[in-house]
């Protein structure tokens, strides 16, 4: 808790020394590429994304994912998928067989290298999921290096301990060639294919140190950005900008369940801003690709609160990530190992959702990432109950958000000097004044972004 009181403090100063300005510096152990100060993210999953599922079909996408105010691409892993012991027809993505080779099924290393030059002459940034804790059965370090891995009492090659993935075999951190092996491995598409970084698979179960030299070698090369798929704060020390909110998306999904209250739902934001340095970035989401295709939907999870979350997973504290889908409804579950289109539906009212909460991100700097954006500032009423409201601000840009939670329609008086100032909402554009003293009808699941 020092730590972070130290941290908070010294941006202040920084950010105060700078004045009233477009930007200003924020001072963290890590080397984080400016871009990144304001970004989104967009999972992509090759497969299931298009009718062809390459990177040449995803490429006539990426002009409407730059116009949507998307900044980062996450590539779920692109490498060939191992044979032996495999999942389903055409495997888990996470069973990786070459760290260096590019899934035949998405294209070649060229088209690879075609989507990283288009994104970043569209202004966005492109990052790798990378699976560091295990390989397939048939990579071929099992053959060359079978030291590399970890093994049963009779030697042999065994699945990550505790979990039912039986695709793959368990890689052995206590080798330090494994270290060199795999930092060699990730250096190579930051140097040859120039991408902005990776999301790294189930961070938490390869060691600490392990990422922390990684980090400092890709540096040599470029700044990059590293997302943790874990919420383990010492991760973020040294090795990655941004981690999962795990737990507040569980929370999102209990509330709009009812099955917590917002007073509780505001007790675990807090404990997890305790936890965690106070530069680090939480990623926010309503659904990703495990969500989707092992927990179910949004319409499974928020039923007809689907989009009043997906307004507040892109307002709050954190960075919105949009998994592929999203932006049109995605209404079923995708198979994980077999064939299972997107089926795009571009009239969808999703897709103006969330192009006018990405571009909000991208734009008003109370929305920005960590300590670069505002503090939530909780709105009180006489409906504590049902609607979750907070300001933000940063400078001269402001937001302040009122979402229902409820099914239940809300006549709310709010009073605040918070609130007061000239706004126009988002999703109406109608500008208006608000006082310190309000009343607001809000619909069932009803949202409302004023804008500074």
């Amino acid at each position: 808790m020092k730590k972070i009181l130290i941290a908070i403090i010294a941006a202040l100063f920084l950010w105060s020394c700078n004045g009233e300005t477009d930007s200003y510096v924020v001072e963290t152990p890590l080397n984080t590429p400016d871009w990144a100060k304001n970004a989104t993210i967009y999972e992509v999953n090759t497969r299931q994304f298009t009718e062809e599922g390459t990177f040449e079909a995803f490429m006539e996408h990426m002009p409407r994912l730059a116009d949507m105010g998307v900044s980062i691409l996450w590539f779920m892993p692109i490498h060939p998928i191992g044979e032996v012991e495999r999942k389903g027809t055409l495997g888990s993505y996470y069973s990786v067989l070459d760290y260096k080779g590019v899934n035949p099924e998405f294209g070649t290393h060229d088209d690879f290298r075609a989507v990283v030059e288009k994104a970043h002459g569209l202004g966005m940034y492109v990052i790798l999921d990378w699976v560091a804790n295990h390989t397939a059965w048939d990579h071929p370090w099992t053959e060359t290096n079978p030291e590399f891995y970890e093994l049963d009492e009779n030697g042999n090659f065994i699945p990550p301990r505790g979990t039912d993935w039986s695709d793959v075999i368990q890689l052995d951190y206590e080798n330090p060639d494994v270290w060199e092996a795999m930092t060699d491995a990730l250096e190579y598409w930051v140097r040859e294919f120039n991408i902005d970084g990776y999301r790294a698979d189930v961070a938490d179960l390869v060691p600490t140190e392990f990422w922390n030299q990684a980090r400092e070698k890709l540096d040599a090369i470029k700044p990059v950005f590293m997302l943790a798929e874990a919420e383990y704060p010492p991760l973020n020390e040294k090795a990655f900008e941004m981690s999962y909110a795990w737990d507040l998306h569980h929370q999102m999904n209990a509330l709009a369940q009812g099955r917590i209250s917002i007073a509780e739902f505001d007790e675990r934001f807090d404990r997890m801003r305790d936890r965690f340095p106070a530069h680090t970035y939480m990623m926010q989401f309503t659904s990703n690709h495990d969500e989707n295709s092992w927990n179910g939907t949004v319409f499974e999870r928020l039923g007809d609160g689907v989009m009043a979350f997906a307004v507040l997973a892109s307002t709050i504290e954190g960075m919105p990530l949009v998994y592929n889908g999203q932006e049109v409804g995605l209404s079923h579950r995708l198979e994980f190992f077999e064939k299972d289109e997107i089926i795009w539906d571009f009239d969808s009212p999703f897709m103006d959702l969330y192009s006018k909460l990405l571009n909000l991100n991208r734009d008003n700097r109370a929305l920005w990432n960590g300590l670069h954006g505002g503090p939530m500032q909780r709105i009180s009423s006489d409906q504590d109950d049902t609607l979750y409201m907070f300001v933000r601000e940063r400078g001269d840009d402001k937001v302040f958000v009122i979402v229902n939670v409820t099914d239940q329609s809300v006549v709310a008086n709010v009073r605040n000097s918070l609130i007061a100032g000239s706004y126009t909402e988002l999703f109406s554009g109608i500008g208006m004044n608000l006082s310190d003293n309000e009343v607001f009808e809000i619909e069932p699941w009803g949202y409302r972004v004023f804008v500074r």
